[in-house]
């Protein structure tokens, strides 16, 4: 199972505000195959057995803000590619909370 953290980030627009391109770009990839996705605050975790299909949803990504009048588009992703368990996100979240201490 793969998760990837992307994070776009559209440059020299007319407004400090990315909101409308990060939603466009995620509007493109909401109908691919084998495919989830969850927003947060600081980008978007992409979800796949394929890492072809996470190249390829990042591409399009891209691409979509490109395509909105964007020249410059930075794009940071950070991957997470584990063979030994099929891990899905929420189950990542839920190993993880299972360890804090809440009072």
């Amino acid at each position: 199972m793969i998760q990837a953290e992307i994070s776009i980030y559209p440059i020299a627009t007319k407004t400090t505000s990315a909101s409308f391109y990060i939603a466009k770009s995620i509007e493109s990839i909401q109908n691919m195959d084998n495919l989830e996705f969850e927003i947060n605050s600081m980008g978007t975790v992409l979800e796949s057995d394929s890492i072809d299909v996470i190249y390829q949803a990042s591409k399009k990504m891209t691409e979509t803000v490109h395509n909105l009048g964007v020249d410059r588009v930075e794009v940071v992703i950070k991957m997470d590619s584990r063979r030994d368990k099929q891990l899905k996100m929420k189950e990542k979240i839920e190993s993880v909370k299972k360890h804090i201490k809440t009072e």
